[in-house]
């Protein structure tokens, strides 16, 4: 039997969606995607100290940050919607940025304004909330943990292993487990650590994603503030 063109075109349309289809759904889940769309939340407190030594070296966009004195121990690096397996970013439309009175949540929660903003972008609009109720998350993440001790000295350099680290925040803070966080290093230096929300941030919960990408090396330097 012999097709006509114009019934070839409408097969290879269909071919097009058919195929296509999938793609498209995976690219959207990890860039883009539905806002509100994601399985938990992970809190990411950064080690101010580490991060001055492995990225900025006190210069550039982190001057304030890592000035003499600024004695920072942990800082929020951001609060990012994840899925069991990925996780979505960048989920609202370019250009957009919070209010002033948005930006005010955000006091005290970020070395940096330009941070916050920057977290919003990426990983707040694939929340579903608005920057003031995003930022006002943060804060509520962020006010649930309390830093072990030992950690909230950031002026004498210390000797930690990974699994310590992570039963120091356990002990600390009731309720959360080892396999509900993780602990990232580089370098034989501390970055930050992870922790797993549930969504409505009542409650730690386990996130074997993230608990398998911890740090891999037998031990790291906690570093002084400089």
């Amino acid at each position: 039997m012999k097709l006509s063109r114009a019934w070839l075109s409408s097969l290879a349309l269909l071919g097009l969606v058919a195929f296509g289809a999938p793609a498209q759904a995976q690219a959207q889940h990890s860039r883009g995607g539905a806002p509100g769309d994601f399985d938990f939340y992970v809190l990411a407190l950064s080690w101010s100290p580490g991060f001055c030594e492995l990225e900025d070296g006190g210069r550039g966009r982190a001057r304030e940050q890592c000035a003499p004195g600024a004695n920072l121990g942990f800082v929020v690096h951001g609060l990012w919607p994840q899925n069991e397996r990925g996780y979505p970013t960048d989920c609202g439309p370019s250009g957009r940025s919070p209010s002033r009175m948005a930006m005010s949540e955000a006091e005290g929660l970020f070395p940096s304004e330009g941070l916050a903003r920057y977290q919003w972008r990426k990983h707040g609009t694939c929340t579903g909330s608005s920057p003031s109720d995003y930022f006002a998350d943060v804060r509520r993440a962020r006010e649930k943990i309390v830093i072990p001790p030992p950690l909230r000295d950031s002026g004498r350099e210390q000797i930690w292993t990974p699994m310590d680290l992570e039963r120091a925040f356990v002990a600390a803070n009731p309720g959360l487990r080892t396999d509900m966080m993780s602990v990232a290093c580089r370098r034989g230096v501390l970055q930050e650590v992870r922790i797993c929300f549930t969504r409505d941030l009542r409650s730690f919960r386990t996130c074997q994603e993230v608990d398998r990408s911890g740090c891999r090396a037998p031990d790291f330097k906690v570093n002084a503030s400089p």
